[in-house]
């Protein structure tokens, strides 16, 4: 590749090697695969700018590929504990959960209250 295309290529941000103490550029293995894919759309016809945008997709899919995996481990995990849950006896009585997910007992209450209804006074 051509030194004046791999300097606009990074000014676009396109790929953007780590610097030497000579502020030469120093293009690691990613980059250089990162090289390959934008040489090999440039030669399909994209321009730059589409070119930039489609990197940007896939590292927006790498990203959310990292949390979906990340999300089911914690979906997982809350599997376990409510089947646990369901499948202990209750310790000490009812029970429910609290919005943080902890255990809490279930008071009944088998009396009530009941307050007349008195009007404000005007003072």
């Amino acid at each position: 590749m051509h030194p004046q295309t791999l300097r606009q290529y990074d000014r676009l941000g396109l790929v953007s090697p780590d610097r030497t103490p000579g502020r030469g550029r120093r293009y690691s293995l990613r980059d250089i695969e990162l090289l390959r894919e934008v040489q090999r759309l440039s030669q399909e016809g994209v321009n730059l700018a589409g070119i930039k945008r489609l990197l940007a997709l896939q590292q927006q899919v790498t990203r959310l590929a990292v949390r979906v995996v990340q999300l089911e481990q914690e979906l997982a995990v809350a599997h376990t504990t409510l089947r646990r849950a369901q499948s202990s006896p209750p310790q000490s009585g009812p029970r429910t959960a609290s919005p943080r997910g902890q255990a809490r007992d279930v008071r009944r209450v088998d009396e009530t209250a009941i307050l007349p209804w008195q009007a404000p006074r005007d003072l």
